[in-house]
């Protein structure tokens, strides 16, 4: 069994999206709604969203008054805990995992005939093709609306592009699900990313789609412009393709990011 977990606090105008592209790689989507004095009817306009979706569901619903990281990587860490032999895949409503060889079981099947226990990523952004925002279509592919492809949310607001995509459920996840717990200590600090648990030769491609997400909650108020120029932001235009192999740069980039 491959569940996938999701806290939501925002951003539900890419659940349709989100569960589409999932729906070919797990055999659930688990849903945490986290509501908020924002969004205090998250649950309400999320149930109405899935409908009969078969396999996905709403697992807890919280309610607090604004959104705080730590009570939601404690909502991973709790309810992936209750199967702590399956497999997880965690991912927040913007990030669009892509796998190596496009196949999940592949990896699952790898790490259970090596003993690995969960699967490291870094982060892609996404950007339309002009960068500029431009309002999310429901019906047409994401990757193509967001075809763009690169490494620039970093150098403006240092957050952390490390994650943890794939794991067992007793694997513990640190605030932001950077790294993993495992004895007492975080992955990065003792033996890092050569931590017998982690394989070395693929990784996640974790497709961040939080521009659509600033496009929707503030609709062209912040327009904003990547230098699509600039040799540190490793820009690829082609991204259409929902394909691990199409990010050709990926190789080049994984290092930098492991580095921080």
């Amino acid at each position: 069994m491959i569940r996938l977990l999701t806290v939501i606090a925002d951003g539900i105008e890419l659940l349709p999206h989100f569960i589409k592209h999932y729906r070919q790689y797990v055999d659930e989507i688990n849903i945490a709604v986290y509501e908020t004095d924002d969004y205090p009817l998250l649950g309400n306009e999320i149930s109405q969203l899935i409908g009969n979706e078969e396999n996905v569901k709403i697992v807890k619903v919280i309610k607090n008054k604004t959104y705080d990281v730590d009570k939601a990587t404690l909502l991973y860490n709790f309810i992936k805990s209750q199967k702590p032999n399956d497999w997880w895949v965690i991912a927040n409503i913007n990030e669009f995992h892509l796998y190596p060889h496009d196949n999940l079981r592949y990896i699952v099947d790898n790490c259970e005939e090596n003993g690995y226990q969960l699967v490291r990523g870094g982060v892609i952004d996404r950007i339309t093709s002009d960068s500029q925002p431009s309002d999310l279509i429901k019906d047409q592919l994401i990757f193509d609306q967001y075809p763009t492809m690169g490494f620039f949310t970093y150098s403006t607001n240092k957050n952390n592009p490390n994650k943890i995509c794939v794991m067992r459920g007793h694997i513990e996840l640190t605030p932001g699900q950077h790294y993993a717990k495992i004895d007492g200590e975080t992955t990065w600090k003792w033996q890092g990313w050569d931590h017998p648990l982690i394989p070395k030769t693929y990784t996640v491609q974790v497709h961040n789609f939080k521009a659509a997400i600033n496009t929707i909650d503030q609709p062209r108020k912040n327009k904003f412009k990547i230098d699509l120029n600039n040799p540190d932001f490793m820009i690829q235009t082609n991204g259409e393709i929902p394909k691990h192999r199409v990010y050709r740069k990926w190789d080049k980039l994984i290092k930098k990011i492991t580095s921080i």
